[in-house]
């Protein structure tokens, strides 16, 4: 087990990483932060020079989403999948895959939204095609990108109203 900042990030199996971590909101603003492109724009890897150009999500059971960044020197980064599962507010399962040159074929994600008093566990496991996919996934340095959207997502949830917090 690995611990970035509070994000914590295991490997429960050959093929799986689990990265978790706890937000001062309640999970209806977690979820919707999640799941809403005017929100995701405002925290998911936008850090170190990425900005946003595509942020399309279709959320329903077979719907899609795609992201796309550009990064310094021309850099770009893409990924899109399609919906499988949707329980508002506690749980999504989708694919995930990366454009070329980064692609590795489908994961399959499941994404948890648990909330105790007040706070929200966010939990994203990851099932990759291979313990070889797992392995190079955690090389590319995915835990300090989600380290830093996670606390970019943290900004987001403190400054959006809270209705509906207790």
């Amino acid at each position: 087990m690995k611990n970035s900042g509070n994000l914590t990030v295991t490997t429960p199996s050959d093929r799986e990483i689990a990265m978790s971590r706890v937000f001062d909101a309640p999970r209806n603003l977690v979820f919707d932060a999640y799941t809403k492109p005017e929100l995701v724009r405002r925290w998911l890897g936008v850090f170190d020079g990425w900005t946003f150009r595509e942020c399309e999500i279709h959320l329903k059971v077979g719907g899609s989403y795609r992201y796309l960044w550009d990064g310094p020197a021309g850099a770009t980064l893409g990924i899109r999948g399609r919906f499988l599962e949707i329980t508002p507010n506690e749980r999504i399962v989708c694919t995930e895959r990366f454009d070329p040159p980064f692609d590795m074929g489908d994961a399959h994600d499941t994404i948890t939204f648990v909330e105790h008093a007040g706070k929200t566990t966010l939990t994203i496991l990851v099932r990759s095609p291979s313990k070889e996919v797992r392995d190079a996934m955690l090389k590319t340095g995915m835990t300090d990108g989600v380290t830093a959207s996670f606390d970019n997502l943290d900004g987001v949830l403190a400054g959006q109203p809270l209705v509906g917090r207790s």
